[in-house]
Formats: C-alpha cells, structure tokens, sequence
C-alpha cells in the first residue's frame, strides 16, 4: 500500500508525540520560526507533493526509496519526486543537464569523500562523455571555481558546502536554485546522496583499484594485509553475475571491473530482513544513529533516537554517540560499531584493526548490511542537509551541535589511509 508524503510526515509527527521521550538528552534549542526559504507544510525547501498523484515511473521510484530503508520512513524519496523521476542509469542519460555536466556531482562527491575507487572510474567515465578536463582538475586539486561556467561552478559549491559541513547556506541554494532550476537541482543532489551511499560501501570495504587501472585521486595509499587479491577488497571473490542495466557501476560506461565494486559488495549481504533476523533491532539503531551524529543531522537523529528507545537501545550507548565520548564504558559490540562508524565517516577509512574487531563481532553477512544501512542514511541526510529539513512541528532537536568549521574550509590534497 502506499502513502503519501503526507502520511509519512503524519506518521512521524505522531512517532515524535507518542513516544514522547524525556531522559538525559541535552536541550538544543528549538525555534518554530521557519527560515524563510523553508516551506511550511513539506517543513523543507522544496514545496509539499503526493506520491499518489505523481506519474507511474515516479511512484516506482518512490516506492524503491521506501522500500528496504531501515528507520523511519525517509524523506529523501519524496523530495525525488520533484526531480527527474528515472533511476541513475537513464537519468544520466535523459537528463537536461547532459550526460556530462550529470558526472560532476558523482565526482564532487567522490573527491569530498576521499574515495579513489569511485572516483578514478567515473573520470575515466567523465572524460569519455566530454567533461572538460579542466573542470575535472578543479574538482580533483580543491581549486577555486571562478573560471568555471555558472552550471558547473554552483554544482561544486553545493557539493563541497554539504560533504564539508553537512548543511546548505541559504544564498548558495538560492543561486544553484536560479542557475539549474528546481529539477535539476533536485538530479544534481539526488546523484550526490546515491553516490555517498556508494561510497560508505567502498570505503567500509576498503575497495582497492583492480590490476591495471590508474587511481587518479592524490591520496598516498599502501594497500593493507587484509585485502584479498582477487576483489580487492575485504570480502572474498564471488562467482560472476550477468550485468544487469540501471544499476550503479554497471554501465557501459565506466562499469565496474568484473568482481569489485559496491554491487559484489553487496552480494555478500542478505539485505534487511535478513539483517533484522539476524541482529537485534538496536544494533541497527547504533549504526543508524552513530551515522545520523557524523553527519550533524538534527531530523534524522531525532526521530531515530526516539525510535530506538522504542526498540530498547539504552540511554547511556545513546549518550555516548551523541556526545562523542569514549567507547570504553560499552559493551564490545556497541563500542566496535560505534568506532566502525566514526572511522567510517569521520576519516572515509577503516583501519584493519577496526574492521576485524567488528567483522569477528557481527560476521562478514551482517556487516555487509550494517553497512548498507549506514549508506542509505549517509544518502538521505545529504537530501536532508540540502534542502534543510526542519523538525516536525514543536519538536525538540535531540542533537547534533555542529562543528565548527567554515562553509568551504580549504581541503588537503592528500591523506595517510595506510
């Protein structure tokens, strides 16, 4: 059955109100005054639409957003819904931006997210469908953007405000807004959070480039003992899979080498309901919470901490996750996830030393899908953070302080990952 956006926001509000949590949360401050450019009934900036009076291709696509998404229900499918409603293969493709300016925002993200797998073949990709390489060399170098044209330079901006500090200033979304337009727009971040979600993969996985190809990214890299030599990652090699068109990194176009790559990843999962079977309910609420605290996001955070005390996680493990304190004070598997977690998204790394900790804990299926969660959130809170989703009303926030750092603090061209 489906819902409309409505519904969803109805159930969230009575999710908020019902279970209506008071414990050791500090108070964050709460302010129902909507910024300007935030709409009052959707509480984002995008105006509110019902999935059930869209197209047939665009309730597909809404329903595959929903459909296998651990937490609450997502907001991010319904913003979708005022984009291009294709699945990434054809809105490459179809896009009115072109097949080419679409590949900017893939790599945006990948140079944000330190991921040279990602990265190194969608250049290859970009160069094949006629991406100015100078604009390649701005994205990879971290170089200013002045000499770019209009569409290509608002892109990089949004890209980098977002990966750097988690939230989109009201004057660079209102110019992205004026030079791409509301769809585009809605394409451009929809092909960032897709890929972000492809990248916790990779680099949770540590995803290495297969034999003969080139990484293109400046990140010095000593391959570590735990890779195996065949995917070249951490999950040993499976047998072969026929291509299947629409899937990301499965293209003609800067396909996946045959055995690595997020899709061969992923096959050593059993996708939720088998991880839901597998683990307790809480752990997922760890993995989604210590997901939702790395990325600063206040909506995602707070209906899922009140979600999670609903299914038992304690207090105390919230606690520590909001605040970034210690581990040490945990039990093992809430502290090896914890740290899995914020190795992940806090350095686009993990350490073997973590990976084995953790994967002796939960093993390599039940990873695999912790993993996957933690992806889909990382993608939903770069929809979140873009359109500046507020709280339904009257909640109160119940995180996340941000960092202090500035919209477009200068990134290093290179990083130790080994």
């Amino acid at each position: 059955m489906k819902r409309s956006i409505s519904s969803i926001t109805i159930a969230a509000t009575a999710l908020l109100t019902v279970l209506g949590y008071v414990g050791a949360s500090p108070t964050f401050a709460q302010n129902d005054a909507l910024p300007k450019d935030v709409n009052p009934y959707s509480r984002n900036r995008l105006p509110l639409l019902n999935p059930e009076t869209a197209s047939a291709r665009a309730k597909r696509m809404y329903d595959g957003g929903m459909a296998n998404f651990a937490g609450v229900p997502p907001k991010g499918p319904s913003m979708r819904l005022h984009g291009t409603p294709e699945p990434a293969l054809d809105l490459q493709m179809l896009s009115p931006l072109g097949l080419n300016v679409l590949q900017i925002p893939v790599l945006v993200t990948g140079r944000e997210l330190d991921q040279p797998y990602e990265w190194s073949l969608h250049e290859m990709q970009a160069l094949a469908v006629s991406l100015d390489p100078a604009v390649i060399n701005v994205i990879r170098r971290n170089l200013p953007v002045t000499r770019l044209d209009a569409k290509e330079a608002v892109i990089i901006q949004v890209g980098r405000q977002i990966f750097r500090t988690h939230k989109l200033g009201s004057a660079t979304y209102a110019r992205a807004l004026r030079v791409l337009g509301e769809r585009n727009l809605v394409d451009v971040v929809g092909e960032m959070a897709d890929y972000a979600s492809v990248a916790a993969s990779l680099s949770a996985f540590n995803q290495q480039m297969p034999p003969g190809f080139k990484q293109f990214l400046p990140l010095p890299f000593t391959p570590p003992d735990d890779i195996h030599p065949d995917s070249r990652n951490r999950l040993p090699l499976l047998p072969p899979l026929p291509d299947r068109p629409g899937l990301l990194y499965s293209r003609p176009l800067g396909g996946s080498p045959q055995g690595t790559g997020p899709r061969q990843i992923g096959r050593h999962g059993g996708g939720l309901k088998s991880l839901e079977a597998s683990v307790a309910r809480r752990d997922i609420d760890v993995a989604i919470l210590v997901t939702a605290r790395e990325h600063e996001s206040q909506y995602d955070w707070t209906v899922n901490e009140l979600a999670a005390v609903k299914d038992g996680l304690e207090p105390k493990v919230i606690d520590v996750i909001r605040n970034r304190e210690p581990t040490t004070a945990l039990a093992e598997k809430d502290a090896s996830l914890i740290d899995f977690g914020r190795e992940l998204f806090a350095n686009h790394y993990v350490t073997a030393a973590t990976y084995a900790r953790v994967v002796k804990l939960f093993g390599e299926r039940n990873l695999v899908g912790l993993v996957s969660v933690m992806g889909q959130h990382a993608g939903e809170e770069v929809m979140l953070a873009a359109f500046d989703q507020q709280l339904p009303e009257g909640q109160e926030p119940l995180c996340c302080a941000s960092r202090e750092n500035s919209a477009l603090k200068t990134k290093p061209l290179s990083h130790s990952r080994s």
